[in-house]
């Protein structure tokens, strides 16, 4: 049976329902990026015993996780559509969060790891499909800038919420409170949000999956995304050890200074919307991708408060490729493969961005230093930058979602 496709509407008369999903986008990163903020007391709990190439490696374990969800989510959306996919990945992420309040081994610490990347690979293709056949096509790039505000909000917000509730609570009992949030705007999203994404994905059977495999865009994406991650997400997630070790900062001051820095997204991905329109997906991406190539190889170099300025330009900056990035990955392939793109695309990318990058910065910071590490990412970056005007983005799309 066909699936029953929306009809695209312009963006204002959509706007709370892209907000509400935005929302949604926001507490699947929350409630894996916490665990960054929290690594230094974790390291302190005597039961986990945690090495910084652990903790490294507990990010790979999430994204080898959310590369699994992401190869379940065409089975699940097909069969409960999008909306209930969505539903049901927000749903065990708050399991799994009150769960982590009674893990007290590295290995009960690692199944936390792997779950919750799951549930960001299952939710992510629903909500870009959902947004994408929602919003008329010319409103794309200003839906995926609100849809963008996700990450960058959760990179304000984990730092301050992990200050705040650490001092209260224990790290285990701090992500009860993360827990109780998901499940609220889990309840909230099912109430008050209508039919929104209320239509089915895409079964992934090797028919459907060679014509978006065999495209050369889609290998570009993904080492695209790859950079991208590895800017906003791998290097991110070991910030506050690398600041606290090397660069001195209390844990305190270190997670302050990062939740501040992740203000200036909420600026710039609008930024980045607007000269997306203008000058086209990949000129957007390859510019972007460069500066915050230099910006992270400044974060490496520098100490004092131009330490502190470039890591507040670099989380400016990283935020501003993902918009024209989702739009360029609903262009790569025809609208009936765009969920089958952005179930794999992402997720393959974040193995390597922000999988095996944190893993090898957190064992470089442990043998060598991370400073060095975090140059030489960003140098990677700003060559890889190039890479953007490989791309061949469709300008004729056909009908449907």
């Amino acid at each position: 049976m066909a699936k029953a496709c929306p009809t695209p509407q312009p963006l204002r008369t959509v706007l709370g329902t892209i907000v509400f999903i935005t929302a949604l986008f926001w507490i699947t990163f929350l409630g894996r990026l916490i665990f960054s903020p929290l690594m230094p007391a974790i390291q302190d709990d005597p039961s986990i015993a945690l090495a910084p190439g652990q903790a490294g490696s507990l990010f790979f374990l999430g994204a080898l996780g959310a590369f699994a969800g992401s190869l379940m989510s065409g089975f699940v959306s097909s069969r409960i559509n999008h909306r209930g996919a969505m539903l049901v990945s927000l749903w065990i992420m708050a399991l799994t969060l009150f769960a982590a309040n009674f893990a007290h081994s590295l290995w009960t610490l690692r199944v936390v790891f792997i779950v919750l990347g799951m549930t960001a690979g299952l939710h992510l293709p629903s909500s870009v499909a959902t947004i994408t056949a929602t919003v008329r096509r010319e409103d794309w790039g200003k839906a995926l800038s609100i849809q963008q505000l996700g990450p960058p909000t959760a990179l304000v917000a984990g730092p301050l919420i992990a200050v705040a509730l650490l001092h209260w609570f224990s790290w285990n009992r701090a992500l009860l409170w993360i827990a109780g949030l998901t499940a609220v705007l889990a309840l909230g999203f099912w109430l008050l949000t209508g039919g929104a994404g209320s239509f089915r994905g895409e079964v992934p059977s090797p028919s459907m999956v060679k014509p978006v495999v065999r495209t050369r865009s889609f290998w570009v994406m993904i080492f695209l995304f790859a950079l991208g991650m590895g800017a906003q997400v791998g290097v991110y997630t070991l910030l506050p050890l690398y600041l606290h070790q090397e660069r001195g900062m209390t844990a305190g001051a270190a997670n302050t200074l990062l939740g501040l820095a992740n203000a200036a997204p909420l600026v710039t991905v609008f930024i980045a919307g607007w000269i997306t329109t203008r000058i086209g997906e990949k000129r957007a991406i390859g510019l972007f991708l460069f500066l915050t190539g230099v910006m992270t190889i400044l974060v490496g170099l520098l100490s004092g408060v131009g330490l502190k300025i470039c890591v507040v330009l670099m989380a400016g900056l990283a935020v501003c490729f993902f918009p024209p990035a989702f739009a360029a990955v609903s262009r790569i392939v025809q609208p009936n493969y765009r969920s089958l793109a952005a179930a794999f695309a992402p997720p393959l990318a974040f193995i390597l961005g922000g999988g095996l990058l944190p893993t090898a910065l957190g064992y470089m910071g442990q043998a060598w230093s991370f400073s060095r590490g975090i140059i030489i990412i960003g140098a990677v970056i700003t060559v890889g930058s190039a890479a953007a005007f490989l791309l061949r983005l469709l300008t004729n799309l056909e009908e449907g979602c």
